[in-house]
């Protein structure tokens, strides 16, 4: 049988791309930031060697994306993997799957990032999957700033860090200070016997927490994240914007959805979030985010259409 355009574009929005130079399809299982338990990847095994090629290959985002499935096994291999709770899906114009560094058992974590990709993914990724936007909307979660899950290159990155306190009268002035030896950026200097930080080199990382036999700087760190909107990687590349102060888990939530909304009603058709920044300004978004207006006015926001140049 001979594939036609319809018929591609008709599986795409369903979690399933045509295969270069063939007629067979991948198909994109998705799950919580990628997190698979035995059973589901004994399901994908035998989603593959049952519909597909026999290959499996995890996408950027965390996707299993089994190859070389028919046209006409679609709805059939729809069926298989639903039957066993797992679904195709990861395209279009509307949150993309969340993806999550293992920070929830990193010696480096400051924050349970398999937990909150998961509430991130019930919440938009299942909850708004249905939400058309301007483009594509990607959420990503890093455990620490070693960034490995790169969160500032995309729309909302969640990056976790220590707000940690520094007490310079309990600090002796030792010759070997941990808190400085353990530092990866050197914010740490000294002045007149005492340690210093210097808070435009610091990034929280809280590698330094606890470092300092004398209480400097206490173990009893509070755990808070970093927010980077509008990052973009690939034909156009932007590093996202990093929001004013830190935000609190319970806050989360409500920040990753405001920013949605604001991009739903400020943002051209085809046009990313960071685009839209740039045009109009993240004093503005940073404006709109310190008050609960755009929650006030999330129905009538999803439901105006998508402005057009």
């Amino acid at each position: 049988m001979s594939i036609t355009k319809e018929q591609i574009t008709s599986v795409k929005g369903r979690g399933f791309l045509l295969n270069r130079g063939t007629e067979c399809f991948s198909g994109r299982i998705v799950t919580a930031a990628g997190l698979f338990t035995p059973e589901e990847l004994r399901t994908v095994a035998e989603c593959a060697d049952k519909y597909g090629n026999g290959k499996v290959i995890f996408t950027s985002r965390l996707a299993a994306e089994i190859l070389g499935i028919p046209f006409d096994k679609i709805p059939e291999v729809e069926s298989f993997v639903k039957e066993r709770g797992l679904h195709f899906g990861g395209t279009g114009d509307k949150v993309r799957p969340v993806t999550a560094c293992k920070g929830t058992t990193c010696i480096y974590g400051n924050i349970d990032t398999q937990a909150l990709s998961k509430t991130i993914y019930d919440k938009f990724y299942i909850g708004m999957g249905n939400v058309k936007l301007p483009h594509k909307f990607k959420i990503a979660v890093g455990g620490c700033p070693n960034s490995c899950m790169k969160p500032s290159l995309n729309d909302v990155g969640i990056e976790g860090c220590k707000q940690f306190s520094y007490n310079p009268d309990m600090c002796r002035g030792c010759k070997k200070c941990g808190v400085a030896e353990s530092c990866p950026l050197n914010a740490v200097s000294f002045v007149d016997g005492k340690a210093v930080i210097d808070e435009s080199k610091c990034t929280n990382c809280g590698v330094c927490v606890g470092k300092c036999p004398f209480g400097a700087v206490p173990k009893d760190a509070e755990s808070v994240c970093r927010i980077y909107v509008g990052g973009t990687w690939g034909k156009k590349q932007r590093m996202g914007t990093l929001l004013s102060g830190t935000f609190k888990k319970s806050e989360i939530i409500d920040i990753i959805e405001k920013v949605m909304l604001w991009f739903k009603e400020n943002a051209y058709a085809k046009e990313r979030l960071g685009a839209a920044i740039d045009r109009l300004g993240v004093d503005v978004l940073e404006k709109a985010l310190a008050t609960n207006d755009l929650l006030d006015r999330k129905e009538e926001i999803l439901s105006a259409p998508i402005l057009k140049r």
